[in-house]
């Protein structure tokens, strides 16, 4: 029996028993654990829940003690809108704890945008970020964009942000990172890349997120860890439903993913880069590829790739059925989200790490 299947037979009771306090694991001499990306803690950042097991995330520097305490390497954190104070207390305990940091922010839309922009640079440099990750668009491709004109228009105002954000950036001396976002497909993001040809900008890369596009997640590193910066790590596995494919992340080494192979690539591309767990512990995504808006904007897609899916779909179904969160009450939903980081963050222990 595996993890996934223990977690789904026990008794709700199970999950509602609390972590015990976890001892600060030792870091591997060859190289820097895995991080956390601030949205692993999907349910427990800036939570309601009244929870003494599981307390609520408010900011930067409760999410750092704690995946310190469960031996993460480092955090990826929303950065917008920090006082110079906070960054600097960010800062300190950045270095007493022995981690690195990555920022989240996002880009300005339009001139008037660049001022607060820069500000937000300024102030994650100040508290140790080199990185900085991003995204260009508001929503999933599929669900957000009804023609092909939106996608130009999309595409346009991605550009036009990205322009707006590269001189600050190449100022401070800072790296910007375009996530593939289940808005671009591999060949779209390298094409905005290269046309703004800048140092500054690249790509944090989601091992999992472009299967909702129908990519071959192994072909979509190969295609953009040329230009890696940040990563998303995360293991999936898919189910058919009537309108297309449902799709969830898993515990890492409990999907489809060759995550080893993944990372490699990064590494040969670049050998500086971390790897940041990002195990969003949720229901699975509904990816209606079989219903006509879903290719509203992706013009000439050749149909071997919607085959491709559909039958990975369908060769690989989970046994039981992919996880779901919604029947949980809330205390056990924060459960089952600690239990799932741990278990990653152990598995990438000699896996992934550097």
């Amino acid at each position: 029996m595996n993890r996934r299947n223990f977690i789904q037979r026990s008794g709700a009771g199970v999950l509602m028993l609390a972590l015990p306090d976890l001892p600060r694991l030792p870091q591997l001499a060859v190289g820097v654990p895995m991080g956390v990306v601030v949205h692993s803690y999907w349910a427990r950042w800036n939570s309601k829940v009244v929870s003494t097991a599981y307390p609520a995330f408010t900011n930067a520097l409760e999410l750092l003690d704690h995946c310190h305490q469960i031996g993460a390497g480092g955090v990826q954190v929303v950065v917008n809108g920090w006082s110079d104070a906070f960054a600097r207390s960010v800062r300190d305990r950045r270095e007493k704890l022995g981690m690195y940091l990555e920022g989240s922010i996002s880009v300005p839309k339009k001139a008037d945008d660049v001022a607060a922009f820069e500000r937000d640079v300024i102030r994650a440099k100040e508290a140790g970020a080199q990185i900085l990750r991003t995204v260009c668009s508001s929503g999933r491709r599929y669900e957000i964009l009804h023609s092909p004109e939106a996608f130009v228009a999309m595409r346009q105002a991605a550009l036009t942000s990205l322009q707006l954000a590269e001189p600050v950036l190449r100022k401070h001396g800072v790296r910007l990172a375009v996530e593939n976002h289940k808005d671009w497909r591999a060949p779209e993001l390298v094409a905005i890349l290269k046309q703004l040809d800048s140092e500054w900008i690249g790509v944090t890369l989601d091992f999992g997120n472009s299967m909702a596009l129908l990519e071959d997640p192994m072909t979509v590193v190969q295609t953009l860890a040329p230009y890696v910066f940040s990563t998303h790590v995360k293991d999936m596995a898919v189910e058919d439903y009537a309108d297309g494919f449902l799709l969830s992340e898993v515990p890492l080494g409990e999907g489809l993913l060759d995550l080893p192979k993944m990372a490699a690539v990064c590494k040969q591309h670049n050998p500086a880069v971390t790897f940041s767990l990002e195990m969003i512990t949720r229901d699975p995504l509904e990816v209606p590829c079989l219903t006509p808006d879903y290719w509203a904007t992706f013009g000439d897609l050749p149909a071997t790739e919607l085959a491709w899916m559909l039958h990975t779909a369908r060769q690989h179904k989970p046994a039981p059925p992919l996880p779901r969160t919604t029947p949980l009450s809330p205390e056990n939903r924060l459960a089952l989200e600690e239990k799932n980081i741990v278990s990653c963050l152990a598995y990438s222990r000699g896996r992934l790490e550097k």
